[in-house]
């Protein structure tokens, strides 16, 4: 798989606040004929974290969703706390496209965040060149089990892109990298997963830690 470098502000713009109703997104049913690299990137994340709004905010194609009406059935199984409103639920998995300049784009594969769906990541993830681990800091241990679930079954490289909602807690960067025990070289980004251009700057952090780790693993493979 190829890479090229992009500039994040080549991407799709303009975005909308928290509460607002969307702006029309342009959808682009077929990829430019420029571009010549695509990559797949998985997102991941625990219940409720807004993967799905993530790839929503910025898909170019109508994004494809499996939600499903949370039920009584999930009483006591899936964690609420903290997420009300929250009536849908992924059971299988989100995708989207967007392209981030001319030559270059990402197809976006979401995961379901219930733990008992979590046995679907690995297929989800054969392929996929980097994950975008969403974190809600609000609920913060959801995050300990997903960040041990991709170590164990998600052999490629991962950046935390902290969702902020209207009451998220003010955390600093190295507070977050330390109770989630993040490597140093881990990017951690802000963003809002309902604002587009907020959710394309993280994807572009993940992607370019993403080419530097393969670009790494290249050369030490590379015959001397």
């Amino acid at each position: 798989m190829a890479f090229a470098t992009f500039d994040p502000g080549s991407g799709p713009a303009a975005g909308y606040e928290d509460g607002e109703p969307p702006e029309p997104v342009e959808r682009i049913p077929y990829l430019p004929g420029t571009v010549a690299r695509t990559a797949k990137i998985l997102v991941v994340g625990d219940f409720g974290v807004g993967k799905t709004s993530l790839i929503g905010s910025v898909s170019e194609i109508e994004p494809l969703r499996t939600e499903e009406p949370i039920t009584q059935a999930s009483a006591g199984v899936d964690d609420l706390d903290g997420l009300t409103g929250k009536t849908t639920t992924t059971v299988a998995m989100d995708f989207g496209r967007v392209t981030l300049n001319h030559r270059t784009a990402l197809y976006l594969f979401g995961t379901p965040g219930q733990r008992r769906f979590w046995s679907m990541w690995a297929g989800l993830a054969e392929g996929a060149v980097g994950v975008l681990v969403l974190v809600d800091a609000r609920r913060l241990a959801g995050s300990f089990d997903v960040l041990d679930q991709i170590e164990s079954h998600v052999p490629a490289p991962f950046a935390v892109a902290v969702n902020h909602f209207p009451d998220t807690p003010q955390h600093t960067h190295d507070e977050l990298r330390q109770a989630l025990d993040l490597l140093p070289e881990t990017p951690i980004v802000d963003c809002n997963a309902l604002e587009r251009t907020s959710s394309i700057r993280a994807l572009a952090a993940l992607t370019g830690h993403a080419i530097a780790v393969h670009g790494r693993k290249d050369r030490k493979d590379r015959p001397r």
